[in-house]
């Protein structure tokens, strides 16, 4: 396997991307951690990748679980379940598995919210785009030390009251969780960026990306945690159709 920054696609959307993080660090806002995505290995075959892709968290971008948000001005709004990674020691490039797994403090659940305005194809376009994160439902960090061990649990998800996931293999769509956490390490070295302590990472979703639409909600229910929910507003469109 090359190393991801030899792809001149991706030196180059990570280079204009961590430029934005830069700016927006500088005008005030405050880092929260890293986002991983396109790791399924559809995903990856098909934008000629091979590992998944990075882009970053700001606090500003944090909701609280219950929240009604509207996509009414959004091209392609989408919820992603993931599990996010809570580090409580920096992890520094090369870091082999076992330091890696005691860095790592802890799992909880996770809702991505992401506006796919742009083609995934264009790998250089989309990086600089942040991966086209928008907003992060979180719940408090519930499993704790677990070393990221994921084995027995399980993760489902409930789209407006009908279940639409019920999952075991929560590594499935997203690689195996320690060694997606040293890729970030790895990647973001080479950029001179750094994963510290009381960083989170969310490591991709777990199911396919939920298409969502006005009106609907979504909850995502961890075992050992509580469940972490999102709901979209009626916008003026869809009410004007309604009627």
């Amino acid at each position: 396997m090359n190393a991801p920054w030899t792809d001149k696609r991706i030196d180059l959307g990570m280079r204009r991307q961590l430029r934005q993080r830069k700016d927006l660090v500088l005008a005030g806002q405050a880092p929260l951690g890293w986002k991983l995505a396109f790791g399924a290995p559809v995903a990856m075959e098909r934008l000629q990748i091979d590992a998944p892709l990075v882009g970053f968290l700001m606090r500003d971008a944090v909701l609280p679980s219950g929240r009604t948000i509207s996509v009414e001005n959004w091209k392609k709004p989408a919820a992603e379940p993931e599990l996010a990674v809570y580090l409580g020691e920096a992890l520094s490039p090369g870091s082999d598995r076992a330091t890696t797994m005691s860095a790592i403090a802890g799992l909880g659940p996770a809702i991505e919210l992401a506006d796919v305005d742009h083609p995934s194809e264009d790998i250089e376009g989309t990086l600089a785009r942040n991966i086209y994160q928008r907003h992060l439902i979180i719940g408090p960090r519930q499993i704790v030390n677990a070393g990221v061990v994921v084995e027995g649990l399980r993760a489902r998800v409930e789209r407006s009251g009908v279940e639409i996931a019920n999952a075991t293999d929560l590594e499935a769509l997203t690689g195996e969780l320690i060694s997606i956490v040293q890729h970030t390490a790895n990647l973001l070295g080479f950029f001179g960026e750094t994963l510290d302590a009381g960083q989170i990472i969310i490591a991709g979703s777990i199911t396919p990306p939920i298409w969502v639409r006005p009106g609907e909600d979504i909850v995502f229910r961890l075992s050992r945690c509580e469940p972490i929910s999102v709901h979209f507003a009626v916008n003026k469109v869809t009410q004007a159709v309604s009627r």
